[in-house]
């Protein structure tokens, strides 16, 4: 496998797209994420995930307080990636994060890759919440790797938070496709 560069997609999991917090424009993105992961690994390049996971006191958190939606429960349906992008995902390419950005998470992919990729890009959801929380996480970790995203590839809570989060990260030195 190829370490130069890494596909990150980020929390696509069935209660971001039709579960609990369901998305049309999450549900649009699909099939197209669907391709971006098939040509990294065809070209040999790993591909990573992030799963949202919460636990049964979720209500009882600072998230669950501000967010009053119980979501991507540890061991439920909708804490589990969508079926359409599950096939070829092994268990250790899955990080599971407490929270919208993760601070193990650019340890995790050193880790993974023996190394600090040339290149990362981020895809998934949320927008502006997820994706922009652990892009920028990334950025800081590793100034010199090329940290993209693929706006395409993305969907926030609404268009307007998508676009501009997608202007935050911009201005951030990530590039935005």
């Amino acid at each position: 496998m190829k370490n130069e560069k890494v596909l990150l997609v980020i929390d696509m999991q069935v209660d971001f797209v039709t579960g609990a917090l369901a998305n049309e424009d999450a549900q649009r993105i699909v099939g197209k994420l669907q391709n971006k992961i098939d040509a990294y690994r065809s070209e040999g390049y790993p591909v990573l995930f992030t799963r949202d996971t919460h636990g049964e006191n979720y209500m009882d958190t600072q998230e669950g307080r501000l967010l009053p939606v119980p979501h991507c429960i540890k061991g439920s349906g909708g804490w589990q990636i969508i079926d359409d992008l599950r096939r070829g995902v092994m268990e250790e390419d899955v990080l599971d994060k407490p929270t919208f950005g993760c601070l193990k998470l650019p340890e995790w992919i050193q880790g993974k890759l023996d190394g600090v990729p040339e290149e990362i890009e981020l895809v998934g959801v949320c927008t502006d919440i997820c994706v922009i929380s652990n892009a920028m996480i990334l950025k800081a970790a590793f100034p010199e790797t090329t940290v993209k995203v693929d706006s395409s590839c993305c969907a926030g809570v609404s268009p307007q938070s998508h676009e501009t989060a997608l202007e935050a990260m911009k201005a951030c030195q990530i590039i935005v496709e």
